[in-house]
């Protein structure tokens, strides 16, 4: 249990933790404007008690820091996960209870009720329903189709060439970027990777962590939900200009049946998701559907299917999980129209292709990806994702993503434009308001508590900063990037 010096100096401040960009417009016009275009003024409720729900959180951050990234218990209820499990409602319930022999973390609530999370292999912590001791669905061992990472070449595997013959960066000013990226104890850097055309060229991790350590990634995972969409859309699947075929949607007059696929993915599909990132969010409200989605121990698919309308789509730009979580959703379904088996397509369609042998992406208890944000990864697995998107999504000579996805993601979305807001994508982030040293058309996968995956096409880069949550309070994890940042754009050229 912390102290309640601690708590005091951090309960003030929690709210504010978070890699999600501010607004380049005043938060009164963004409001004016939504309210202007509202449909509805009705708020959707989250039925239960919120403390409960910031304990399932806590039990799964902790079942994953412990059982997947390998943490200590005490370092990280001190470091992480502070999103779905506010680190200043931590004291109110019992440290969290490890069983190692079970692989399960409990922590109960002063009404006695307890929370639990299961360690379940390659699915990682899935949080048990308040009252339920089982799962919904059977978890499947993921089979690895990749050869032995310790001799094969990078990217493919780990071995690294001893001579890298690229005459035209400044390699000082590199490694001079990576000891930026470190140069903050407070800011809890982790792991930070550069890739300069496909190479690594920086390369450093914090004491007890190693390329092979599967780190949280949180909203990251947003961008991986896109990839996968991307696959299937390869596939002949789906369009990103097609209606959005959710089966709640169909055959009922539902106005929703006209939202699009790409307006999901641009975070303007119109439902009404309360977030805390909202530009009006009011924590007197009530706990919000946006974190809902990660707590509830609900079937989040159709949770997230049933929201009603807020706006019509592609009007307002809202960072809310309700969309992530639909496109997960239409994945599902997409795959298993394929013929395929829903856990396993990741790997064996993406990651046996690129290299990527770390990734967890976790489940609901119903078995349904929470990959707007629980997945945990390497850095150098992130920097495999990035390098296939710097490569217009072709690997090896394959055409992974279809011609184009990678200009969409990257491309600003209209709605959020027209918001005064140019930052965000197709479930990517995009560097619109020159908030980081680096070109306005850089586009990113970021993650709460400083996780980047920034991609620069004009310098051939892919830079992974992966971090322990707590480095972003008062922004120190922002602050010791942008140093690193300004020191690569001036060691490395435009190409």
């Amino acid at each position: 249990m912390k102290s309640s010096h601690s708590i005091l100096l951090l309960a003030g401040i929690v709210l504010s933790i978070t890699t999600i960009r501010a607004q380049t417009a005043s938060k009164d016009s963004i409001n004016a404007r939504a309210q202007r275009l509202a449909l509805t003024k009705d708020l959707v409720q989250v039925p239960g008690d919120a403390l409960s729900y910031k304990t399932a959180g806590y039990a799964k951050i902790m079942c994953s820091a412990v059982f997947v990234t390998g943490l200590t218990p005490a370092f990280a209820a001190e470091h992480v996960g502070y999103f779905t499990a506010p680190y200043a409602d931590r004291w109110k319930v019992s440290f969290p209870a490890i069983d190692y022999a079970n692989k399960k973390v409990s922590i109960t609530l002063p009404n006695g009720i307890i929370r639990t999370a299961v360690y379940t292999g390659d699915q990682g912590c899935v949080c048990l329903p308040e009252g339920s001791s089982t799962l919904y669905f059977k978890p499947v061992p993921i089979k690895r189709n990749l050869p032995d990472a310790a001799t094969t070449n990078w990217p493919m595997g780990d071995v690294l060439p001893q001579k890298l013959d690229f005459h035209n960066i400044d390699q000082a000013k590199v490694q001079q970027a990576v000891a930026a990226a470190f140069s903050l104890e407070d800011a809890y850097t982790a792991a930070f990777v550069v890739t300069y055309k496909g190479q690594i060229i920086g390369e450093k991790y914090a004491e007890g962590i190693n390329m092979h350590t599967s780190l949280e990634g949180w909203s990251m995972g947003k961008s991986l939900s896109a990839t996968i969409m991307g696959i299937l859309m390869n596939r002949g699947v789906y369009k990103l200009e097609q209606p959005a075929p959710i089966p709640q949607w169909q055959g009922k007059n539902d106005n929703r049946a006209k939202i699009r696929i790409m307006d999901i993915m641009h975070m303007s599909s119109g439902l009404n998701c309360r977030a805390t990132y909202d530009p009006d969010y009011d924590s007197t409200l009530g706990y919000t559907p946006h974190k809902y989605l990660y707590t509830g121990g609900i079937n989040s698919f159709e949770y997230a299917a049933s929201l009603p309308q807020k706006w019509l789509p592609n009007t307002v730009g809202r960072y809310r999980n309700s969309d992530p979580v639909l496109i997960n959703y239409l994945n599902r379904l997409g795959i298993e129209k394929l013929g395929e088996d829903y856990l396993s397509f990741p790997q064996k369609a993406l990651f046996d292709k690129i290299g990527i042998r770390n990734m967890i992406m976790e489940t609901d208890p119903y078995g349904n990806f929470l990959t707007q944000g629980y997945e945990l990864a390497s850095a150098r697995d992130w920097a495999r994702l990035g390098n296939l998107y710097l490569q217009k999504g072709v690997w090896n000579g394959e055409q992974i993503l279809p011609k184009g996805f990678t200009k969409f993601v990257s491309t600003l979305a209209e709605p959020w434009v027209k918001d005064g807001n140019p930052v965000y994508g197709g479930l990517f982030w995009i560097n619109g308001d020159g908030n980081y040293p680096i070109p306005k058309d850089s586009y990113m996968m970021l993650g709460a508590g400083g996780q980047y995956v920034i991609i620069i096409p004009s310098h051939d880069l892919v830079i992974v900063r992966l971090g322990h949550f707590k480095g972003d309070i008062a922004g120190q994890d922002e602050k010791a990037l942008k140093k690193a940042l300004a020191l690569l754009m001036e060691a490395l050229p435009v190409k």
